[in-house]
């Protein structure tokens, strides 16, 4: 049994209110209206989702289960599924990439109301076991009727959301048409949430998550420029040109990323930031916290340190083609973001003096046969007490620079 698409024009929705009472459809106006201004505003999707379930509910819906899909954009999972029950409100659930996800959503009901544009009702005492696998759960849990109801973004992008009820008889036909009232309001909200969402998960990314809250914030005219005081960081790994170029893309892409998550995840772990991929390069900072500049500096040796233990054990277990070195330099000064470019095609990036010294430190790595060498800025903001390697000509600077190992 099936309704007509949730996707039904205006004047069919108009028809269908008709057969509320007053007070139902006050009542239900009241949701749509709460839904398009406080929800949408909401900080936590799952208050969002259980306030919706919570007020159908006082609206006489007997809902006692509610699953959503929405497609997300990240590196690292396909979409997010929010699970919710009366006995444990919600719970969420990070949906992978991949072939196997794919293969289970094709065989799902989401994946059938989004092929036919229609909702799907089903008394659970007349469905056959096999014609989704969720139903034996559904079965077992109780559950006699289920409903669901495909959430199509502008976009393209495949969702949806389903209800069941362990009531008797199910949802009846008032509870449908209340349903049908409400779901253009609640898709509306969760593609402009989701639409949101996208756009912070992309940016931050691809930028780095202060420079993306920057631009989210208006900061995208040309010349701009906001500094930093920070413990700079720049790795970069030893003869990447030569190793790639026996490698194919795909071996070298692969190559990059077992590198990345080793020089990354410790940086993060000490609290610095990833501002710029360069090529095989990395530059990141540790912010200072007010006059505790020593604070950044030993943050980001940590980082490093903890960074080449794990370059080193990937060596070892052969994770890399071959052996790979890495070279990092530490240095103390201003990280200044601009906005750079021409027209409409801009860069936020990283600029300024100390940032080229920090790279230019890199460069001495492979010279001096040292796998971290800092600068005397930074030196001078640890607690310990490193080795002088002397004064160095680096590329670009009229005066030499002093460099030091731990």
């Amino acid at each position: 049994m099936t309704l007509p698409p949730a996707t039904a024009p205006s004047h069919d929705l108009l028809a269908v209110a008709k057969s509320l009472d007053a007070e139902s459809l006050s009542r239900v106006v009241a949701l749509r209206d709460w839904l398009v201004t406080i929800a949408a505003r909401m900080e936590d999707p799952n208050e969002v989702l259980a306030g919706f379930l919570n007020r159908l509910i006082e609206l006489g819906l007997p809902v006692d289960r509610a699953v959503s899909a929405i497609e997300a954009l990240h590196t690292e999972y396909a979409g997010i599924g929010r699970f919710w029950t009366r006995e444990e409100g919600t719970v969420v659930r990070y949906l992978p990439h991949g072939d196997r996800r794919e293969a289970v959503y094709q065989a799902s009901p989401f994946a059938y109301v989004n092929r036919t544009g229609e909702w799907l009702i089903l008394d659970l005492d007349e469905t056959s076991e096999d014609l989704f696998a969720v139903i034996p759960e559904l079965k077992e849990a109780g559950y006699r009727q289920y409903v669901t109801v495909p959430i199509l973004f502008t976009n393209g992008a495949e969702n949806a959301i389903s209800f069941a009820t362990r009531t008797p008889g199910g949802f009846g036909p008032r509870e449908l048409t209340i349903l049908r009232l409400v779901m253009p309001s609640f898709a509306l909200v969760t593609e402009l949430r989701a639409t949101s969402n996208r756009l912070d998960e992309v940016l931050r990314i691809y930028v780095g998550d202060d420079p993306h809250k920057a631009i989210l914030s208006g900061a995208i005219q040309r010349g701009q420029v906001t500094r930093i005081r920070s413990a700079i960081l720049f790795a970069d790994m030893r003869d990447y040109t030569h190793i790639s170029s026996t490698l194919s893309p795909e071996s070298a892409v692969e190559l990059l990323n077992t590198y990345f998550d080793c020089i990354v995840p410790p940086i993060e772990d000490e609290g610095g930031e990833v501002l710029k991929y360069l090529g095989d390069g990395v530059l990141a900072i540790v912010r200072d916290k007010g006059d505790d500049t020593g604070g950044a500096a030993q943050s980001a040796l940590t980082a490093a340190t903890h960074a080449l233990r794990r370059i080193e054990a990937a060596n070892s277990e052969g994770r890399f083609p071959v052996p790979i070195g890495v070279g990092f330099a530490l240095h103390h000064g201003d990280a200044a973001y601009g906005n750079v470019g021409s027209g409409q095609r801009l860069d936020f990036t990283v600029i300024g003096r100390d940032v080229n010294l920090a790279s230019r430190i890199a460069e001495l790595n492979k010279r001096l046969g040292e796998p971290l060498l800092m600068s005397k800025p930074f030196v001078e903001h640890l607690w310990g007490n490193p080795s002088p390697l002397g004064e160095h000509v680096v590329e670009g600077f009229a005066e030499a620079i002093e460099v030091y190992r731990p």
